[in-house]
């Protein structure tokens, strides 16, 4: 029953994100690491990521700003496997808490603790009308693929940087491709890079 739920779940997040353009590992990482240990939840949720990504590829490819797509995914990709590097960093370090309740004990761990702040971090992120305003100049796209990319392995998370950097790329609301429009136009909503 529970692979039943995790692929419902990973359906389900998927189809959702791919008409937001977002908030798939903001959705999918902790149901994943409801299920399994938080390293294995964020790989997990990074295939799922990889497989959204190729079936919208399969979709979009022809309508695509391919300048957009090498300008920030290839960074993002090289710095998501620094991002996976320190996730694995994390998980090696020993406990920073035990503590016990009604005779069960429990710890926090580095690791833990790192991605639930960051979990947090990116929802508040995504909720601040603020931070949905904010749009980098296209030049800043491969500093925010990076970032995207590193966060992304780190946590599964990305979603609320990758908007504000291809705010202003001149990406179609639809399809992340046409060309471009003024600079108060809403974000991109399905986008190829990761």
């Amino acid at each position: 029953m529970e692979l039943v739920l995790i692929g419902f779940a990973a359906l389900l997040a998927s189809g959702l994100t791919l008409l937001s353009g977002f908030g798939l590992g903001t959705a999918l990482m902790p149901v994943f690491a409801l299920f399994f240990p938080l390293p294995l939840a964020v790989a997990a949720t990074a295939v799922v990521h990889f497989a959204n990504n190729l079936f919208k590829l399969g979709l979009m490819a022809q309508q695509a700003d391919w300048s957009v797509v090498v300008k920030f995914s290839v960074p993002a990709a090289l710095t998501a496997i620094l991002g996976a590097g320190s996730l694995t960093f994390f998980d090696q370090l020993p406990p920073l808490w035990h503590y016990s309740i009604a005779g069960s004990s429990f710890e926090i761990t580095t690791v833990k603790a790192v991605i639930g702040s960051l979990i947090i971090l990116f929802a508040l992120l995504e909720m601040s009308t603020r931070f949905q305003t904010l749009a980098f100049p296209t030049r800043w796209l491969p500093v925010g693929g990076a970032l995207s990319g590193f966060f992304g392995g780190l946590s599964g998370n990305q979603g609320a940087l990758r908007s504000a950097f291809l705010l202003k790329a001149g990406l179609s609301k639809d399809v992340g491709a046409m060309p471009a429009r003024s600079a108060s136009t809403a974000p991109c909503k399905t986008r190829l890079a990761p």
